[in-house]
């Protein structure tokens, strides 16, 4: 098969299998869990970008200073974003956004709060920014050997599965319907058959933005989990529910752990 089709095949089918793995565990969840289970999306976030997302971009680049000023820049760029998503809602006196949380704080018909999607938008440029980088590096392997690409293509998806997850908890904490959130994981993990025909074209000049474009994608993920996440966790105070989430983040840590060991060894 020529390496091209190799490429597209790998990251395509990459794609579709980690969003569908991811699917099939969090659309059977029950809807007043879910605001539970964003303990575990914690985790898994900051295990995938500690353990993986910064460890590799530091590995790539031949500026770590450069690097985590764009951790940095990306940081305050997503806190403007959600700024902007903020005012687009409020006007005035009046705020949409606020409302919501009022209403969700009030209402006894809700079993739990959500962020009128702004979380589950943040996330959703984050992952577009690491599914495109994924796509690169399954692109790039590919160019030095089919069977280097078959393995890198293979350790990307189970990598992707548990953050894939977390993504699906976010968008379902954010408000969004469980076949909205579908359909927008799978979206967004078409951007690395993009990031894969980048590589296959312009390899050379692509790989020297890899590690900034790692940076950025694990600035999201940080902003979402410290900014968004963790301050709803703070609401609920008693001992057995900070035991349960201190307990589901670190499985969420320890899920990306895992898979990177397992896959890795």
């Amino acid at each position: 098969m020529h390496t091209l089709l190799w490429i597209l095949f790998s990251c395509f089918i990459g794609g579709l299998l980690s969003v569908t793995a991811a699917a099939l565990v969090t659309m059977n969840t029950r809807t007043h869990l879910v605001s539970h289970l964003v303990s575990y999306a914690v985790g898994a976030m900051l295990g995938a970008v500690f353990l993986e997302i910064l460890p590799h971009a530091f590995k790539l680049t031949n500026n770590i200073e450069a690097t985590t000023f764009v951790v940095l820049f990306g940081i305050l760029l997503f806190f403007v974003l959600e700024k902007l998503l903020l005012w687009r809602h409020c006007h005035g006196d009046h705020c949409e956004v606020h409302d919501m949380h009022q209403e969700s704080h009030t209402s006894k018909d809700h079993q739990h709060t959500h962020d009128a999607g702004r979380s589950g938008s943040m996330i959703m440029v984050g992952d577009l920014f690491h599914n495109f980088v994924d796509g690169i590096l399954i692109g790039s392997a590919f160019m030095v050997s089919t069977s280097l690409g078959i393995v890198t293509a293979l350790a990307i998806i189970a990598h992707e599965i548990p953050q894939e997850v977390g993504n699906f908890l976010i968008l379902l904490n954010s408000g969004y319907k469980k076949k909205e959130a579908f359909i927008f994981n799978l979206l967004a993990s078409f951007s690395t058959v993009l990031g894969g025909l980048l590589a296959y074209f312009i390899l050379e000049s692509m790989m020297d933005w890899v590690p900034f474009i790692l940076a950025l994608a694990a600035s999201s993920m940080i902003y979402v989990s410290i900014a968004d996440l963790i301050p709803g966790l703070h609401k609920k105070t008693e001992l057995l529910s900070t035991v349960f989430q201190v307990t589901l983040i670190v499985l969420g840590v320890a899920s990306v752990a895992l898979t990177q060991l397992i896959v890795e060894g």
